[in-house]
């Protein structure tokens, strides 16, 4: 996830590599720290200042999804110090046991944290014992304005989850194409929402085959090219497709893609009035973490405004830290999909948990979903 960069592919093969060349020399050295964070989700020199300024050497990992994370996390010793779970992912992960407190005696810098930011993570972790947020953001619209214009006139919704959940309007968009999050977690809170309901319902009703829910995301399938978390991005910036429901970096990662490219594509990002989810990714340690303190001098390090700031820079995300945002690029801190104004602000809903027999019922319905069943 990102912002102003030249390579991101880059990156991750670089990180990749990397990881499988130091793994067996690293992992007999003194200080250590096992990292496991997000692909493309910090800035490209953050791990070497951070080795350079403490001497602990960071074995670095990369995932592409919540499921991978805590497939590894619920399967007992996870290898890691420091992983990155999404919030809601966490809370379910803490009812689980397979975090520790944090010791904020050994995290100073978290002085720097919005507490309104904060408040948001109360439910899934109440008193924020388990988990520092490292950077946030929200589930909106990317689009291209000249094929959706091209597609629906003048007048195409794009302030509104209209645009995607309305089946007259996905007919249309289908042939300049549209993607959907691979993401029941994302999506199916989206539509509970978009239909006056609690998107963090736990009635059983709501997410039965029949539901309103269901019934809207089942209208809107036969016109999804594909369900992808990524892909979206180099299809966008390409003009591949022409609406994604994706995440704020991510489609302003679209943007800055398409205008290195130079190709004549424009990509917005827009935050539909119905509301949508404020997500928060999250710097927690596993119970079977080998190197704890080590774990903390990391989080302390990224809680620092510069290095932060760093991060935001390049990867286009928002972060917790009020004394960042002065330090930052200016393009990133005033851009309102970034950083959304306190009025649209009141229009998020975090996600909660919701108990496992939803979650059962919510994975087969997306199984059933995407095979068009």
């Amino acid at each position: 996830m990102k912002s102003t960069l030249p390579s991101r592919l880059k990156q991750t093969i670089s990180a990749l590599i990397f990881g499988l060349a130091v793994t067996a020399p690293a992992a007999q050295a003194d200080e250590v720290l096992k990292f496991f964070n997000w692909s493309d989700y910090i800035a490209e020199d953050t791990i070497e200042r951070f080795e350079k300024e403490t001497g602990i050497k960071v074995i670095a990992d990369v995932f592409d999804s919540n499921e991978v994370l805590e497939a590894k996390m619920l399967a007992g010793s996870s290898g890691y110090d420091l992983v990155v779970p999404t919030s809601s992912f966490m809370g379910r992960q803490i009812l689980a046991g397979v975090f520790q407190p944090l010791d904020k005696a050994q995290l100073p810098n978290s002085k720097h944290l919005d507490p309104e930011l904060l408040t948001y993570l109360e439910k899934v972790d109440p008193g924020n014992h388990y988990g520092i947020p490292y950077l946030w953001g929200t589930t909106g619209l990317g689009y291209n304005p000249a094929m959706v214009k091209k597609a629906l006139g003048e007048d195409a919704p794009v302030d509104s989850w209209d645009l995607v959940f309305k089946p007259e309007n996905m007919k249309k968009l289908e042939k300049c194409g549209v993607m959907f999050l691979d993401s029941p977690d994302e999506l199916y809170p989206l539509a509970l929402n978009y239909l006056k309901l609690d998107p963090n319902s736990k009635k059983t009703a709501d997410y039965a085959s029949t539901s309103a829910a269901s019934t809207l995301l089942k209208s809107v399938r036969p016109y999804v090219r594909q369900f992808h978390s990524s892909q979206y991005i180099n299809a966008l910036a390409n003009g591949d497709i022409c609406v994604a429901i994706g995440w704020s970096g991510d489609i302003i990662q679209a943007q800055d893609r398409a205008a290195e490219a130079d190709n004549g594509v424009a990509i917005v990002y827009s935050i539909p009035k119905e509301g949508t989810q404020i997500w928060f990714d999250m710097l927690a340690i596993p119970a079977s973490a080998d190197n704890v303190k080590n774990a903390h001098t990391f989080i302390n390090f990224l809680l620092r405004p510069d290095v932060i700031a760093d991060i935001t820079n390049y990867v286009a995300y928002a972060n917790p830290n009020m004394a960042a945002t002065a330090l930052q690029d200016q393009d990133i801190s005033n851009n309102p999909g970034i950083y959304p104004s306190a009025e649209v602000k009141k229009r998020f809903y975090p996600g909660n948990v919701r108990g496992v027999k939803i979650e059962r019922l919510l994975t087969r319905f997306w199984s059933d979903l995407k095979t068009g069943r």
